[in-house]
C-alpha cells in the first residue's frame, strides 16, 4: 500500500523546521519503547544488544538531533499505557497509525508502510476471508492492528483469534500446529519468521490485507499527546535523514522493496 504526503504533512514538516531550531536544545534524549521479539524491525542479539530496522532509524535520528538514544523493552500491548504512564518518551515498534491510536496518542509524520498478510502452510489455500479462514485458528500479537482488524472481522464470523504476549510465541505455536495461520506484517514475516529454518514451510499467504479505518496509512512514532517539542524534533530530523540519504541506507539494509512513503 503507498501513500501520498498530503499537503498537510508538507505543511506540518515546514512547522516542524521552525520548532525544532527553537526547542531541540531543550531535549538531550530520547527513550523508545520497542518490542525487541518482532525482527527484521527489532530483536535481540546473542550478545544481548537490541539490532533491526527501527533500532537504526531510531540512532539515526537521534544522531540528526544530537541526543542519546535510550531503548526501553516492552511488550506491543503494553506500548500505550507505558508512553502514557511516561516509562518512556516515544514508541518506534512498528506500530501504524490509527483513528483509535489517535484518540490517546499523537504521532510523527508517517516514516514508512509495510502491509498486512497471513502466514500459513504453503499451498494451505487458505485466504484471508471468513470462508477462508472457516475453522481455522488465526494468530496475532496482542495490542496490534492485525489483533483487532482479525477480532472486528473475523471473529464475529465464528474465526477463531488467538491473541499472545509477544510475535515469538505466535510463531511458535504456529510451528507446533496449535493455530493454523499468523496475521502479521508481511514484511516482518518475509525478513523475520519466513526466513528461518522453522519457517521453512510455511509463505506468505492469500492477497494483502488494506482497512485504512483499522490497519491505518503507514507507520510513525507514537508520542504522548501534546508533546510538541519532540514531536517536531523528530520530523525535522526524520525529514533531513531522508534528505541526506540516510535512511535509504538504512532500507536497503532490511529489505528487498521500497517501503518509504513518497
Amino acid at each position: 500500500m503507498s501513500l501520498k504526503k498530503s499537503a498537510s504533512f508538507a505543511m506540518l514538516a515546514v512547522l516542524s523546521a521552525a520548532a525544532f531550531s527553537a526547542h531541540a536544545k531543550e531535549i538531550t534524549q530520547i527513550r523508545f519503547a520497542v518490542d525487541p521479539s518482532y525482527p527484521p524491525f527489532e530483536s535481540k542479539q546473542a550478545d544481548g544488544k537490541l539490532a533491526g530496522f527501527d533500532i537504526d532509524l531510531g540512532n539515526a535520528l537521534c544522531q540528526q538531533m544530537k541526543v542519546k538514544c535510550v531503548w526501553v523493552e516492552n511488550n506491543f500491548d503494553g506500548m500505550i499505557p507505558g508512553l502514557k504512564a511516561r516509562k518512556f518518551d516515544a514508541v518506534l515498534s512498528d506500530m501504524g497509525i490509527t483513528e483509535e491510536r489517535l484518540k490517546q496518542i499523537d504521532f510523527t509524520v508517517p516514516l514508512y508502510d509495510t502491509h498486512a498478510q497471513l502466514v500459513a502452510r504453503a499451498g494451505s489455500g487458505i485466504l484471508p476471508t471468513p470462508q477462508g479462514l472457516k475453522g481455522k485458528r488465526v494468530g496475532v500479537e496482542q495490542g496490534t492492528v492485525q489483533e483487532r482488524y482479525a477480532k472486528a472481522k473475523w471473529e464475529p464470523q465464528g474465526v477463531a483469534v488467538v491473541a499472545y504476549a509477544d510475535q515469538e510465541q505466535v510463531e511458535s505455536d504456529l510451528v507446533a500446529g496449535r493455530i493454523d495461520a499468523i496475521f502479521t506484517d508481511a514484511a516482518q514475516a518475509a525478513i523475520g519468521f519466513l526466513k528461518k529454518p522453522q519457517g521453512k514451510p510455511f509463505a506468505l499467504v492469500g492477497p494483502i490485507v488494506e482497512d485504512k479505518a483499522i490497519i491505518g496509512p503507514g507507520t510513525a512514532i507514537g508520542l504522548r499527546k501534546g508533546d510538541t517539542d519532540l514531536q517536531n524534533g523528530l520530523n525535522q530530523a526524520f525529514a533531513e535523514i531522508k534528505k541526506n540519504g540516510t535512511f535509504k541506507q538504512i532500507m536497503a539494509k532490511y529489505f528487498q522493496t521500497d517501503i518509504s512513503i513518497q
